[in-house]
C-alpha cells in the first residue's frame, strides 16, 4: 500500500515538471518566410510599410516587416526587438534623441526622427538587437524594399 502511495504521489508531482518542458516548438522554414515576405510587399510598396505576426508566446512575438520607406524613430518601453535582416539593406540609427516625441497608450514613444544617434548599414543576414528603452530609427532608400524577421521580447 505505501508502494502505492509513494508512486501516485510521484506520478502527481511529476506532472508539473512534464507540462513545463513540453512545450510547443515551431519552425519557419526560410520558404515560408519568403513567401510572407513576398505577399507583403506590394502593400509595403502602397503603403510604405507592411508586417505580419506569425507567432505570440506571451514572453515574445515572432513578426515579418516589410519597408519600402523610412520609419520614424521609436522607444519601446516594453520590448526588446531582435530583427534577421531578410532582404534589403537600411540604415538603421540608434541612440540619440527623440525628435518630437509623443507618447502612445502603451507606454511607446513616437518621433519624426533621431538626432545624435549612430548611423549603421545593416543588410541580409545581419542580426541587430535594440533593448528597451533605446531610440531607433530604419531609413530605406527611394526603390529599395527592406525586409526582416522581427523577435519582439517582452521585458
Amino acid at each position: 500500500m505505501k508502494c502505492a502511495v509513494f508512486l501516485f504521489v510521484a506520478a502527481a508531482l511529476s506532472i508539473p515538471v512534464f507540462a513545463q518542458s513540453g512545450g510547443k516548438a515551431e519552425l519557419f522554414s526560410a520558404a515560408q518566410i519568403r513567401e510572407r515576405v513576398a505577399a507583403l510587399t506590394p502593400q509595403a510598396a502602397a503603403s510604405g510599410s507592411a508586417g505580419q505576426m506569425l507567432a505570440d508566446y506571451g514572453s515574445h512575438k515572432v513578426q515579418i516587416s516589410v519597408r519600402t520607406a523610412s520609419g520614424g524613430a521609436e522607444i519601446h518601453a516594453h520590448f526588446d526587438d531582435v530583427m534577421i535582416v531578410q532582404q534589403g539593406s537600411a540604415t538603421l540609427v540608434t541612440g540619440g534623441t527623440v525628435i518630437d516625441p509623443k507618447s502612445t497608450a502603451d507606454g511607446e514613444t513616437k518621433g519624426t526622427g533621431i538626432q545624435g544617434g549612430k548611423s549603421r548599414t545593416i543588410s541580409p543576414g545581419d542580426l541587430v538587437t535594440v533593448n528597451a528603452g533605446v531610440p531607433h530609427q530604419l531609413l530605406v532608400l527611394p526603390g529599395i524594399t527592406y525586409s526582416a524577421v522581427v523577435i519582439k521580447v517582452k521585458e
